[in-house]
């Protein structure tokens, strides 16, 4: 985007705006024509059926994935974007300490392979006790429980420092008192007035924790308050559309 676009964008209070966007994999739409605005400083919550799209989005965002048709604007840099992907699609094989995974949140600083400041090291022995983990930077990511692996990400991401943050399923086959506190975490960013979207299954958490919500079935439903977009009628409508759409439709034309 052109700084000027991206002035606009900052004096109209937009932290990202999808114009049209379609996203598709071989061909066949997984996200179909959605349009919109996401405020700067809003907590937002996507929400939708299994097979609608939710992690398709995020991940176009973050730039994983190109559009088919439409875009995606946000003005932001790649460091001021932080994404959480989904538990199964992160490697806890790999050879590497708690420590050493969350100092991979300052990479915008000192490179992939540059030489970690003491000033880093601090930051993430205090990311660690903010997520509750002082005590475990020695310890083998594949040594930990689930909810442990999940801390030891958001300590990641507050590492990171990201204005815009996205997180897919993060609450997912964790316990209970590990989603409240990273529950409390996500409030937290949202006070400091980072921009963070998270997609859910679990519409109480949506309703309780989310003020805006984005209801998607592989078409956007609703868009706004979550009060007003999650109410019945709409979530009967996108049921009723995931079950009808066709798996084997082309990418169709720009919408006029």
């Amino acid at each position: 985007m052109s700084g000027a676009g991206k002035d606009a964008m900052q004096r109209e209070g937009a932290a990202l705006t999808l114009r049209d966007l379609t996203v598709a994999y071989d061909r066949h739409p997984a996200v179909h024509h959605v349009s919109g605005t996401l405020k700067a400083g809003s907590l937002t919550a996507i929400a939708g059926p299994n097979g609608a799209g939710k992690s398709t989005l995020l991940k176009a965002i973050v730039g994983e994935l190109h559009p088919a048709e439409g875009c995606i604007e946000h003005g932001l840099s790649a460091r001021e974007i932080g994404y959480l992907p989904q538990a199964a699609e992160i490697n806890r094989r790999f050879p590497i300490n708690v420590l050493d995974t969350v100092l991979l949140g300052d990479w915008h600083q000192s490179g992939a392979f540059g030489r970690v400041a003491r000033a880093a090291r601090d930051r993430a022995h205090e990311a660690l006790s903010t997520v509750g983990l002082e005590g475990f930077e020695r310890r083998p990511i594949g040594s930990l429980s689930a909810g442990q692996f999940q801390r030891v990400l958001f300590a990641r991401l507050l590492m990171q420092q990201a204005r815009l943050i996205l997180l897919d399923e993060p609450f997912t086959a964790i316990d209970a008192r590990t989603t409240q506190d990273l529950l409390a975490l996500v409030t937290r960013w949202h006070g400091e007035g980072r921009t963070v979207v998270a997609v859910l299954h679990d519409f109480d958490q949506v309703r309780t924790h989310f003020p805006q919500t984005l209801l998607i079935a592989r078409e956007l439903i609703g868009w706004g308050p979550t009060e007003e977009v999650m109410a019945p009628a709409n979530l009967l409508k996108a049921r009723a559309m995931a079950e009808r759409w066709d798996e084997n439709a082309a990418v169709c034309e720009p919408a006029a």
